[in-house]
């Protein structure tokens, strides 16, 4: 029978070991930088208590990364960098040092299309995704062990022609998996489409799901997509027509239960609907409009029936809402202003869902993407 001294003695080791550590929130912000050598992706140290930020480091080594996303278990950080040549952007690795805040590069890969605007690592942190804006494609990558972007890749071009203004040809604005991780979904705001492929294993892992795309009402423009916490609704913005349609998820198929604005102002020809995220709790979703309005909308989400009501909306604090980002807590939400190069904080109500401005971050040039990541670190 172990001696009460050496209970004691084990007892306070493990209060130590664990006493020894504490939660550190880091906000992630991706830009359009256009140049190596001005800031690329900053990194702050983010306080969910009070909604203030403290810069930690940037990376000035990368041109345009208009897109951020990190591995599940946060090691790593993936970036889409942007490209105005013809097959020339590239997505780009990172090593992310929580005690320090920084962020080193390991590698980067072609995104096989012309101006990617959007990454997604898979739960397993073994694919990595990206969507080609204007190249009109995605591709998908295999991740090797060490966080590195492996050289085998698949890309898939979308060969569409239309007649609508902004829909002549494939925009594939986003993608992302499925609650499942057994399918891969893509909204397209040229071909007016969400398609949607299988995920296997192999070199090739994406094969066309059936059915391939849910289609979008005429010149609707699908943007973002974002699931309810459940797996069983998810919900799309988009760009065009400035509203949301809720859809029904089953096994790769979504079934649009309810279309509902993201806008206040009617008959405009382009909305600019942008970002779209649930509360972690799932009670609450929230838009952003840019265009004529820069507004943050805000809905109830009913997680039975997947069904939005409207409370309210309001100004975003800055000139275009490009992206936003709830914190892990809930308690704030941060928005990045592509034209006014800044970040407003909103504190928010978790029992009504509404929004106050608390906080702006100025000294950040055309932040287009944020992303909150919860570290335990040395106190």
């Amino acid at each position: 029978m172990p001696r009460p001294q050496k209970l004691i003695c084990t007892a306070i080791l493990l209060f130590s070991a664990a006493a020894s550590y504490a939660q550190q929130y880091y906000l992630f912000a991706g830009t359009y930088n256009k140049a190596k050598g001005q800031e690329g992706i900053y990194i702050y140290q983010f306080n969910p208590e009070n909604g203030t930020l403290k810069k930690s480091s940037s990376v000035t080594d990368v041109v345009n990364p208009s897109y951020l996303n990190t591995s599940t278990d946060g090691r790593f950080v993936y970036a889409a960098t942007e490209s105005r040549i013809p097959d020339g952007g590239t997505v780009s690795a990172y090593r992310f040092d929580s005690i320090h805040g920084s962020l080193a590069f390991i590698n980067s890969q072609s995104s096989f299309g012309e101006n990617p605007v959007y990454v997604m690592a898979d739960r397993a942190n073994k694919w990595l995704l990206n969507a080609n804006y204007t190249g009109g494609s995605l591709c998908i990558h295999p991740l090797l062990p060490d966080g590195s972007i492996g050289e085998t890749a698949q890309p898939i071009k979308i060969n569409y022609t239309g007649t609508l203004v902004r829909q002549e040809v494939s925009h594939v604005h986003s993608v992302g998996f499925s609650p499942d991780q057994q399918y891969v979904y893509a909204p397209d705001l040229g071909a007016n489409r969400i398609w949607w492929y299988k995920l296997g294993s192999g070199s090739t892992p994406l094969t066309a799901s059936t059915p391939a795309f849910t289609p979008a009402a005429t010149h609707a423009g699908p943007r973002h997509f974002e699931f309810h916490p459940n797996g069983k609704f998810g919900y799309c913005v988009e760009e065009i027509s400035g509203n949301v349609v809720a859809y029904k998820y089953t096994n790769g198929r979504l079934d649009s239960i309810q279309t509902i604005a993201a806008h206040n102002i009617p008959g405009l020809g382009d909305y600019g609907g942008s970002d779209i995220h649930c509360s972690p709790d799932g009670k609450f979703l929230y838009v952003s409009t840019r265009g004529d309005e820069n507004i943050i909308v805000i809905y109830k989400a009913d997680a039975r029936s997947g069904q939005l009501t409207r409370i309210s909306s309001i100004s975003s604090g800055g000139n275009h809402p490009r992206n936003f980002v709830i914190d892990p807590t809930g308690n704030y939400l941060l928005v990045a202003h592509q034209l006014s190069d800044d970040i407003i904080i909103f504190r928010r109500d978790k029992a009504t869902g509404l929004l106050t401005q608390t906080g702006k971050v100025t000294g950040i040039t055309a932040p287009s993407c944020l992303k909150i990541r919860a570290y335990k670190v040395k106190s």
